[in-house]
């Protein structure tokens, strides 16, 4: 089953009277874009949910954002009076604007709060990794979910390419023999002798250069690969960007090199539906 990068996770739990909040968004991106948002108490074991994440949601824009909210105490933190008074002072000495203006200032500066560092109750940690495994496990639900809209869509485009393919060949039956004899006519109004085993060679290159029938058995192999891809392989985005390159490239030589306006007018139908396919995969995984 294919995943989309596109998922969403959130949770909260009361853990030692404090209220946990866990949320995780993912987005689509190239490589693996990993952002965390936690508090202070929890920033060494940052590299721990780190590796986590990355193993499990494996590619994406992710962001991780976890708060603690204390219910037992009302505020952590504290002014440091003396650190203000003495940014104050010195702001002062450059500009004499109101100390209401100057204490804003101050108040952003570095050592202005005195940050309390809450203790961690034992287990605190290990509740908090299964907390954020089971955000984790919402957003790969997530993901599941959009995968299979992708799937279906994917499924619908290829079925059409497999059916514009299938009227090429239809059409491509006797267009060599229209070639042949339209060229033949065009040389009996002439009304001037040829030498019948040269222009037989020439008619024979002449067609050869138009023939697309190697292209149109890599482009079927390349539709029943993309298919097969599709359905048994996992973490298949990369591939099947691949792949839907592989099935672009037939496409335009089929459309140079039939000079024909018919088969043209269904390359340009082709290169819509792949066109689509081709924005969604950016979204898988």
């Amino acid at each position: 089953m294919i995943q989309s990068m596109t998922g969403f996770g959130k949770s909260e739990s009361l853990l030692f009277s404090k209220n946990i909040s866990i949320e995780i968004r993912s987005l689509n991106s190239k490589n693996l874009d990993l952002n965390l948002r936690l508090p202070p108490t929890l920033k060494e074991f940052e590299p721990l949910l780190r590796e986590k994440i990355s193993k499990k949601l494996k590619r994406g824009k992710i962001d991780f954002n976890l708060t603690i909210e204390n219910l037992n105490e009302t505020n952590l933190n504290q002014i440091n009076k003396t650190i203000i008074e003495d940014y104050i002072n010195q702001l002062q000495q450059i500009n004499k604007s109101e100390k209401t203006e100057l204490l804003k200032i101050a108040i952003k500066l570095p050592d202005s709060i005195k940050i309390k560092k809450q203790k961690l109750e034992n287990n605190f940690v290990t509740k908090i990794i299964s907390l954020s495994n089971k955000v984790i496990d919402q957003v790969i639900k997530f993901r599941l979910k959009e995968g299979g809209s992708l799937k279906k869509d994917f499924n619908l485009r290829i079925k059409n390419l497999n059916k514009f393919l299938n009227k090429i060949n239809n059409y491509d039956l006797n267009r060599k023999e229209k070639i042949s004899s339209k060229l033949k006519k065009i040389i009996n109004t002439l009304n001037i002798e040829i030498d019948k085993n040269r222009f037989e060679q020439e008619l024979i290159y002449y067609i050869e250069k138009f023939d697309i029938n190697e292209e149109k058995i890599r482009l079927e192999s390349h539709l029943k690969f993309f298919a097969e891809t599709l359905k048994n392989e996992k973490y298949n985005g990369k591939k099947l960007g691949f792949i839907s390159q592989e099935i672009g490239r037939e496409i335009n030589t089929i459309g140079s090199k039939s000079n024909d306006l018919f088969i043209q007018k269904i390359v340009v139908e082709m290169k819509d539906e792949l066109e689509k396919i081709k924005e969604q995969i950016l979204n898988v995984l």
